[in-house]
């Protein structure tokens, strides 16, 4: 089957979309939008189904990877929501501590897109640590479309504390030298942004995009 591209969707399909999956509106609403541009033989549950991401086809390092050592950790967050849980990635044959990196998910939990980002930069000599803002709910419920509507349901200032306190707690890790970074996604791009006024001892944030801090911050 051929790759499909932007160029294959009327653009008010891709607006829609990008509406959708920032939480704009919900299934409903982009169905009933689409539907308006849904072509004869389509439906607007197959353009939902063509703009949806295959991770499993954008996988580029596998789970069971021999070159990293991978684990579900937990930490503790007193001003966020409790207990929380995160992926754990670092290079399998690590010699002595490395610097860390906190990764942070787009708007609908840990996916597996944000693993396979941990793992990829455990493979640049990184200690890697996504954490799941779903935790308290449960977790990643598996479909990014559930994801965003639990996420919905948290708190967001909590939310940006239970990200402070990974970021704290990979930094007293004892694998790692106490140097750590921060890379987000869309949301996760303005925790990054968060962070980066939050934590003076931050080694680097990297945003791809997200909101920005306070001006007064």
């Amino acid at each position: 089957m051929q790759r499909q591209t932007t160029a294959d969707f009327h653009p008010e399909v891709l607006r829609l979309f990008d509406r959708y999956v920032h939480g704009l509106i919900d299934r409903r609403g982009f169905l009933e939008g689409a539907g308006k541009y849904a072509a004869v033989g389509t439906t607007a549950v197959g353009l939902l189904e063509a703009l949806s991401p295959k991770y499993a086809e954008a996988q580029q390092i596998a789970k069971d990877d021999k070159r990293i050592k991978a684990e579900y950790a937990e930490y503790q967050s007193p001003q966020g929501h409790g207990k929380m849980r995160g992926y754990l990635v670092r290079p399998a044959n690590a010699k002595g501590r490395l610097p860390g990196i906190v990764v942070v998910h787009e708007n609908r939990g840990l996916n597996p897109h944000t693993e396979d980002v941990a793992r990829r930069a455990a493979l640049e000599n990184f200690v890697a640590f996504a954490p799941d803002a779903l935790t308290p709910l449960g977790g990643y419920p598996g479909t990014d479309e559930a994801g965003v509507e639990m996420q919905r349901k948290l708190e967001q200032p909590k939310i940006q504390e239970d990200f402070l306190a990974a970021v704290n707690w990979l930094r007293a890790h004892q694998e790692t030298t106490g140097r750590v970074g921060i890379v987000g996604f869309c949301f996760g791009g303005g925790i990054s942004n968060a962070m980066a006024v939050r934590v003076p001892e931050l080694g680097a944030a990297v945003p791809f995009y997200g909101g920005q801090p306070r001006a007064e911050d």
